[in-house]
């Protein structure tokens, strides 16, 4: 990053950077979690995962306030400004994966008969991809990378063929044995989440991208 001549915009866009790597790690841990605490049926696990999603509310809004100040008060132009509006963006991105990890724990205790569900070893494969892209995504951004940014995006066809193949799987299992439905759409939704987690980490990687760049990645990138 340029030095600029008034050293508290330094340190007000590190502070920016610091707080997004902050959600960025808290929200890989979130998926991470959220999928063991499944797996195992850990209701008690699930709970905390629940609970730390208001620390990324938090952030969030430290970045909100931060972002906005810098705006003001900095009156940021061209790559700075684009800087500072790709962290108010990406903040509300990572937060939503937050509530994408929290909505799949609070599906632990739903799960019935966990020895027929299939899915249920192939959601955590899933899960992984996702979780990655959310890691290479944010390293992209603190490196201002949009060769990278463009790698996670392409990762996104991954966890596409993941979610289908798991939804072919389920529904089999409603049509087959009614009695699995309520549990099967209950991991149908988790993976339904974990599609979403992916997508948003992929705009993440186009907000990257334009940062670093000034424009978006080629459509058929995209």
């Amino acid at each position: 990053m340029t030095d600029h001549t008034v050293k508290a915009f330094d340190e007000d866009i590190t502070r920016l950077r610091g707080l997004i790597g902050e959600m960025g790690g808290l929200a890989e841990v979130a998926i991470e979690e959220a999928l063991a605490s499944l797996v195992a049926g850990d209701t008690k696990r699930a709970e905390k995962v629940v609970k730390a999603d208001k620390k990324l509310d938090e952030l969030e809004t430290q970045v909100d306030k931060l972002a906005i100040r810098v705006i003001a008060l900095r009156a940021p132009m061209a790559d700075d400004l684009r800087e500072v509006i790709a962290a108010l963006k990406i903040a509300g991105v990572i937060e939503r994966i937050g509530d994408y990890s929290k909505n799949i724990a609070k599906r632990v205790g739903k799960i019935e008969g966990r020895d027929r569900f299939e899915p249920l070893t192939l959601l955590p494969a899933m899960g992984e991809v996702a979780g990655e892209m959310v890691h290479d995504v944010l390293t992209a951004y603190a490196a201002r990378d949009p060769g990278l940014a463009r790698e996670v995006i392409a990762t996104d066809d991954k966890v596409d063929a993941f979610y289908n193949s798991i939804f072919r799987i389920l529904v089999s299992h409603m049509v087959e044995n009614p009695a699995t439905i309520s549990s099967a759409a209950h991991l149908l939704f988790v993976a339904r989440n974990l599609e979403r987690i992916g997508d948003h980490a992929t705009n993440v990687a186009e907000m990257v991208h334009f940062a670093a760049t000034g424009t978006y990645p080629p459509e058929e990138d995209r």
